[in-house]
């Protein structure tokens, strides 16, 4: 595992270095998009509403609107935020574990110690399996002010984020306001039904048939020769240069759709221009020619 985060969880005048892991993971089979017709991968693109080009994510910056104007919100802008520069897990209060309600749970984080002594984490392990308590903490990750518990799983501190109380919907249902008419005898014969059911949870029994089922229909596809050439779905083809042939760069092959209404005439890359109107193509034959040589 790599740690996402390294802080600190500070309680009072302890300090305890630790390092952040992502405690879950996807067992999906990743799927992607592609065209029935003839297997080319589906790209979304990043394109700009203004000049439709498409924009590299390093110069992409978020932005709020109010419905009239638009604030933009700059990379540096967010990371000078004082939470976003916060380095610390720090504990709020102690709570009664069984007040925490389970709706309230996101994302879950491993925390192991970030120092050659563990004394400062044991300490606090060991203070939320005695008192029985789960420390609720506030933080920032991601730029994202975040609320959530810590509490220990097999002698690992664990942190849980936690959704803000806003976050979390009102259950209002008018159908639920009338109360139904429930006899004694349905009661103890649904207890009765709960009972033949009853066991411990084990999370190991337990699979995602679903999933199951899609990794042998993908191998049963891959053993039988149904497949395409991988490199085939990209588009990547082979342009004439001069004598030789150039094979499309996949970034280049991703691009092509944005520019196909503009001129590329004096680019040196081969790109057609057959989008041009005949009309225009014929009364200016000998521009391009003359630009080209003055570019050379």
């Amino acid at each position: 595992m790599r740690a996402i985060w390294k802080g600190a969880v500070t309680f009072g005048l302890v300090n305890v270095p630790v390092k952040l892991y992502s405690a879950t993971e996807d067992h999906d089979v990743s799927l992607h998009q592609v065209h029935d017709a003839d297997g080319g991968r589906i790209r979304y693109k990043r394109v700009c509403e203004i000049d439709g080009e498409v924009v590299p994510y390093e110069h992409i910056d978020r932005a709020y609107d109010d419905g009239e104007r638009t604030v933009v919100l700059t990379k540096k802008d967010l990371a000078d935020l004082p939470a976003e520069r916060d380095r610390e897990i720090s504990v709020v209060e102690f709570v009664p574990s069984e007040q925490i309600d389970p709706i309230m749970f996101d994302r879950t984080y491993y925390l192991e110690p970030d120092s050659k002594s563990t004394k400062a984490y044991v300490l606090l392990r060991r203070t939320l399996e005695e008192t029985e308590r789960t420390a609720i903490v506030k933080f920032a990750l991601r730029q994202r002010t975040r609320l959530a518990a810590l509490r220990v799983r097999d002698e690992v501190l664990v942190l849980q984020t936690l959704l803000w109380a806003d976050e979390v919907r009102e259950a209002a249902f008018p159908s639920l306001d009338e109360p139904a008419k429930i006899s004694d005898k349905e009661l103890t014969m649904s207890a009765q039904l709960v009972s033949s059911f009853e066991a411990d949870f084990t999370p190991e029994d337990y699979e995602d048939d679903y999933q199951v089922q899609l990794r042998k229909l993908v191998e049963a596809k891959l053993e039988a020769g149904e497949t395409v050439d991988t490199a085939a779905t990209f588009g990547e083809a082979a342009e004439e240069e001069g004598e030789g042939a150039e094979v499309v760069d996949l970034m280049e092959a991703l691009k092509r759709s944005v520019a196909e209404s503009k001129s590329k005439s004096g680019s040196g890359s081969g790109t057609k221009s057959g989008s041009r109107s005949s009309s225009s193509s014929s009364s200016s034959k000998s521009k391009p020619k003359s630009k080209s040589r003055k570019a050379g």
